[in-house]
């Protein structure tokens, strides 16, 4: 027996906009108004239907949960999962699917996990879309930060553990589309984070492959300009090590519709090791500016006609010790000679 949406809460969260898109990516066209609040779809080989532009009718709900029914019945669908659809049809979906939980189980330690990365995987792709980067510092973003707070956790999936993302995507006014990607700089922020993450997750999945044949340092570095960042590497590793491999992928909003409706990337296990190396090389090479450390003065060295000096410190970064070379100047040198001198 296929379940039906009888929830009156429920079916008040699919909005026009949704129905619309989801009405149009389905084969059905508008051909009219029908009073003031609607308008007449058909579609060939479809029945015709009745769109309210507006949610603000007395018996929408009733409309919509008419609407989930046509909808199901020509896909041939349970009410379910055409209702997941609508309701996604407004937001970029992104699932992170967890290979190997066939019964739908993981423990829970392995959940919470695989909930964290997938927002730190996401966090990095919005941190990326302005100014590319090797390394992000956690909350100095604002932009990036705040679009996080959009962000919502959908439900899992039978068949699999999958965490879904449904991130924010504004409608399109346009009529007609194109069959090709527009300009990356056009795009809402929302989508640009989308399309980021998922370039990301390409050109990894690509340098990892390099990797494998001894070209990965060049490859990660080429990258970069594609968002790929010690955070990303490092999320999508610690996803990888949850399951027996992963499938993260897309489902592009209906409401600002795109050349593909949907985009997948695998990573196996042994990939995880060489997104961890790939992280670390970035981090080992990346500045910090504005970071004060406290430490002991290690190593001094001067060459005996060089005004500059090299200093070895001895610092907690990260929650560990270690070593942080610093060139000074002589008047600071000097400074670090006296601090050695005094232990």
């Amino acid at each position: 027996m296929k379940a039906k949406i009888l929830d009156s809460e429920a079916l008040k969260t699919i909005s026009p906009t949704a129905l619309a898109a989801y009405a149009r990516g389905e084969g059905w066209r508008k051909v009219e108004a029908y009073g003031m609040h609607a308008d007449v779809y058909v579609g060939d080989g479809k029945p015709e239907i009745i769109l309210p532009r507006t949610d603000r009718l007395a018996d929408y709900v009733a409309v919509v949960s008419r609407l989930v029914g046509v909808f199901s019945d020509v896909n041939e669908r349970d009410e379910l999962a055409t209702y997941r659809d609508l309701l996604g049809a407004e937001h970029d979906v992104v699932r992170v699917r967890a290979i190997g939980a066939d019964d739908g189980s993981i423990t829970l330690d392995a959940g919470v996990e695989l909930v964290c990365q997938a927002r730190e995987m996401l966090l990095a792709a919005a941190c990326a879309t302005r100014m590319p980067q090797s390394v992000y510092r956690a909350g100095a973003n604002k932009d990036a930060t705040e679009y996080m707070k959009r962000v919502r956790l959908g439900q899992t999936e039978h068949g699999s553990f999958v965490v879904t993302l449904m991130a924010p995507v504004p409608p399109t006014l346009q009529t007609t589309f194109d069959e090709t990607w527009g300009s990356f700089e056009d795009e809402p922020m929302e989508r640009k984070v989308t399309r980021r993450l998922m370039e990301a997750l390409g050109a990894s999945r690509n340098a990892v492959e390099l990797a494998h044949s001894g070209d990965g340092a060049s490859a990660f570095e080429s990258a970069i300009a594609k968002g790929v960042s010690a955070n990303m590497c490092e999320a999508v590793a610690k996803l990888i090590e949850q399951t027996d491999g992963l499938e993260i992928s897309v489902r592009w909003a209906r409401t600002r519709p795109t050349p593909e409706a949907r985009r997948k990337i695998d990573f196996s296990v042994s990939d995880a090791a060489v997104l961890k190396e790939a992280a670390r090389a970035f981090r080992a090479k990346q500045p910090r500016p504005g970071v004060t450390l406290f430490g002991g003065v290690h190593k001094l060295k001067r060459d005996q006609h060089e005004i500059e000096g090299l200093v070895t410190l001895k610092a907690e970064v990260d929650d560990k010790m270690q070593s942080v070379n610093a060139v000074l100047d002589q008047n600071n040198y000097s400074v670090a000679v006296r601090a050695h001198d005094a232990r």
